[in-house]
């Protein structure tokens, strides 16, 4: 048979012969069409990112385990400090898929900088820890001083929100001692430079295990779970105890895939079940990402964290609550606007 033609093949005319180019074109046409098929090459690496605290355990989970393997040959995690490296990051580029606070989400979606939810994840993590154990309300610390980490974001809009909501004035009727990160709102408490601080976990677990350790608990106060926002805001708004405070969010060219998006969710649902079964063993995952954190204080966190990966087409009507009580507090916190329809990712 000559070199030049090829005897016909499946999917090839019946009855006919293909010359090189021919064939060469014919076997190339599945491969071409395979995009529109979902079918994708796997992307040479997704970078996940999130903070020192239990959102990013599954994230940490499924890039150890390279959990993205069928979508993306290298699956890595790095770590941001605060809201504004958060900033950075989503819109320089720095990574594909982040965890973050509902309400910075929907406000790098307002501004233009092309954010998807992929789930809320955290909705019960934050707590007033004290020196005083019978302070179990906000009206408890009316007049007294209180670190708070983050200005303007997570955890400080729901305090905000829960104190005005029960006619207090936040900055009128509390000292709020601003500081950068939770790991610092931690030190004034345990060093006794405040008797209470507002607090995310694991941070809340670790102070209190700090405070019970030798040679630290020799010089730090006693330290209490006091106020639980979570149960706060159910109370005040007369709707479960839980707030959308945090979630997954693509970013950048890996929002236009839809299989990498629904493979990255699905894999943090799995990792976040491997977590909850495996929570100490998770917390010396943790530890090995990031400083300060303990295995135990992780799976303190763990057990009393509420945390459910909820698509974020089914957390809508939660999350449009809580956007709706910022607007009317603060419209800049969303940029202006309730985030439209396609900031909801894929079920």
């Amino acid at each position: 048979m000559p070199m030049h033609t090829l005897p016909m093949t499946l999917g090839a005319p019946h009855g006919t012969s293909l010359n090189r180019r021919q064939a060469l074109a014919w076997l190339a046409a599945p491969l071409a069409a395979a995009p529109a098929l979902g079918v994708a090459v796997p992307l040479p690496q997704i970078t996940l990112a999130g903070p020192p605290a239990i959102v990013s355990a599954p994230l940490i989970h499924m890039a150890e385990t390279q959990a993205l393997k069928d979508v993306a040959q290298r699956t890595v995690f790095t770590s941001w400090r605060d809201p504004d490296q958060l900033r950075m990051m989503a819109m320089g580029g720095k990574a594909d898929v982040l965890a973050m606070p509902s309400n910075v989400a929907a406000n790098l979606c307002n501004r233009g900088a092309g954010v998807t939810l992929l789930n809320v994840s955290t909705w019960g993590a934050l707590w007033v820890v004290t020196r005083d154990a019978a302070r179990k309300t906000l009206q408890d610390y009316k007049g007294e001083e209180i670190a708070v980490p983050f200005r303007g974001d997570m955890p400080d809009i729901v305090l905000q929100l829960l104190a005005a909501r029960q006619g207090l004035d936040p900055l009128r009727d509390f000292r709020l001692r601003y500081v950068p990160t939770p790991m610092e709102a931690m030190q004034l408490l345990i060093t006794r430079r405040v008797s209470h601080a507002l607090l995310s976990e694991p941070a809340v677990s670790l102070a209190l295990r700090k405070t019970r350790s030798f040679p630290v608990g020799l010089i730090a106060p006693e330290l209490h779970r006091g106020a639980d926002l979570q149960q706060e805001w159910g109370r005040l708004y007369q709707r479960a105890p839980r707030v959308p405070q945090a979630g997954i969010a693509a970013v950048g060219a890996v929002r236009a895939q839809p299989q990498v998006l629904a493979a990255v969710g699905q894999a943090y649902a799995r990792s976040l079940a491997w977590c909850r079964d495996n929570a100490l063993e998770c917390g010396r995952m943790m530890a090995r990402h990031i400083d300060l954190l303990t295995p135990e204080a992780v799976a303190d966190a763990i057990a009393v964290s509420q945390m459910n990966a909820v698509p974020a087409l089914q957390a809508r009507e939660e999350l449009e609550f809580f956007f709706g009580q910022l607007m009317a507090r603060n419209p800049g916190l969303l940029g202006g606007k309730l985030p439209a329809a396609a900031f909801y990712g894929q079920s």
